[in-house]
């Protein structure tokens, strides 16, 4: 089941998310995204929420305690039995490590890493140039989209707003953090998994397609 079991690598906007979502739903798995939990719990204030989010905006690593204790939760549901993409973890080597244990208890085979190869200078472009549907939740980027007022979703006008990490300075911030922190967890991998590198750059129909041939799934 190794290959409906998947980690995806890379550093913040190399595409982990839309690639995430795009392979769930041609292998029927679910999407967890540590991202998108964080998002919802600061947005309810719930209490994980309110301690999430000045890390969160100042482009720093949320705890590991809390990040293993959500990723564990969820890997045990019912929902992952057939498999699973996780997207934004394990981000340090102590969070790969606490992993290990996770996927030793689970006893399903290791998970596959999928990492999206993306230079810097395209990556500031990408997230500066992002924006969220507030309405509907939709991300896009300015640079793809027709019309840059209207949500290609939903139809909303004048509903883009630009996420707090978003700006140049956080962007800059967390890729320092992913080469300083992340990028050694791949390295933790090299002897335990088969590891994908696929250029993150191409278009997401063709860096799909090549994620899904060295998967050796029919596309």
């Amino acid at each position: 089941m190794s290959n409906k079991q998947i980690i995806m690598f890379g550093a913040p906007g190399a595409g982990k998310g839309t690639q995430a979502k795009i392979l769930a739903g041609k292998l029927n798995v679910p999407h967890i995204s540590t991202g998108d939990i964080l998002r919802n719990a600061v947005a309810q204030k719930t209490e994980l929420g309110l301690k999430a989010k000045k890390i969160m905006e100042a482009g720093e690593l949320v705890p590991d305690e809390i990040m293993v204790g959500i990723v564990k939760n969820v890997l045990f549901s019912d929902e992952c039995k057939e498999g699973y993409i996780l997207d934004g973890f394990p981000r340090t080597l102590n969070q790969a490590k606490l992993l290990d244990d996770i996927i030793a208890e689970l006893n399903n085979g290791y998970p596959v890493i999928v990492k999206l190869s993306v230079d810097d200078d395209v990556i500031i472009n990408r997230l500066s140039m992002r924006r969220v549907c507030k309405v509907c939740g939709t991300i896009v980027n300015l640079n793809q989209i027709k019309n840059e007022n209207k949500c290609p979703n939903c139809g909303a006008e004048n509903s883009f707003v630009k996420r707090d990490d978003d700006s140049e300075e956080v962007i800059r911030r967390r890729l320092k953090v992913y080469h300083e922190t992340t990028q050694p967890v791949l390295e933790f991998y090299r002897n335990k998994t088969e590891i994908i590198v696929v250029d993150g750059s191409l278009p997401v129909d063709e860096v799909t397609n090549n994620i899904l041939k060295h998967l050796k799934i029919a596309v």
